[in-house]
């Protein structure tokens, strides 16, 4: 196929396969632990990482860890402070970072709308080697952080209470799991855009949500979800000429949509087996 005949193309189905088997793992915890917001969230504070980069003329992947790193923290001791209002964090966070964004994108001279543009909504063509590399890493690391903090993390996310009486170190567990969330969402940035990719992250857990019946089944069906959402938002991207990030989403929602139609549709027709076998042992 020619769509392989370009190196940007075999770098970008390489970063999307790695992202396709740990974003929804993230998710599914995210959406659990009542925080599918947060991933919002850090993925706006991520623009002022980029303008940060920008305005210092450094390595906007660099700056963005950087700051998401700490805004993960910054959240976490928001989360305590306002257990009632946990919303009130993400609001503080969010609406920080973007005007933080908005006044260093203004006052960085020579920075072309172009290159903002790359990091709103995600690119193809500028993935590089080395950021294949990190997401290969960060795959890694996370699944096995997964493998040997699976049991504590499940009790962390259903029964914190009792995560903390059993002795778990919870804001530890919760202040590394953040971390690992934000990293993530700053390596994804340049293929996702940081305004959907939160929405990569979240949708296909919500989706396998509606499939899977027991905790391991949804993480299954997500990273499959995951891998033909992220392949086929590849192909339209490059054949519709598409932000990358734009058309992964847009092909996520559409597998909801189907899913929830069919979901639907499957349990009407169970109701009508049900009241048709009622009414014959009548």
């Amino acid at each position: 196929m020619s769509i392989f005949h370009y190196e940007f193309m075999i770098r970008a189905f390489l970063s999307s396969f790695a992202i396709s088997l740990f974003a929804p793992l993230l998710g599914v915890f995210l959406i659990l632990r009542r925080q599918s917001l947060m991933s919002d969230t850090l993925s706006h504070v991520s623009l002022l990482g980029v303008a940060l980069g920008l305005f210092l003329g450094l390595n906007p992947t660099i700056t963005t860890i950087v700051i998401v790193i700490i805004a993960a923290v910054v959240l976490e001791y928001l989360r305590t402070v306002y257990k009632t209002y946990s919303e009130v964090s993400t609001a503080i966070l969010m609406s920080g970072g973007l005007a933080s964004a908005l006044v260093l994108m203004n006052l960085s001279q020579g920075t072309s709308s172009t290159s903002i543009q790359q990091y709103l909504f995600g690119t193809i063509v500028t993935i590089t080697w080395s950021q294949v590399y990190v997401l290969f890493g960060l795959l890694i690391l996370i699944y096995a952080l997964f493998f040997f903090f699976r049991r504590p993390m499940y009790v962390l996310t259903f029964d914190e209470s009792t995560a903390f009486v059993d002795g778990l170190p919870t804001t530890l567990i919760s202040i590394i799991f953040n971390i690992i969330t934000g990293v993530a969402i700053a390596i994804m940035i340049p293929i996702a855009g940081a305004l959907l990719v939160s929405a990569i992250m979240v949708l296909p857990a919500i989706i396998a949500m509606r499939l899977g019946k027991g905790f391991t089944s949804v993480i299954i069906f997500g990273i499959a979800i995951g891998l033909v959402g992220m392949m086929s938002g590849l192909f339209s991207s490059y054949y519709l000429e598409t932000p990358s990030g734009a058309s992964i989403t847009l092909i996520f929602i559409l597998i909801f949509l189907v899913v929830s139609i069919f979901k639907k549709a499957w349990t009407l027709l169970k109701k009508q087996q049900k009241r048709g076998m009622g009414e014959k042992s009548v």
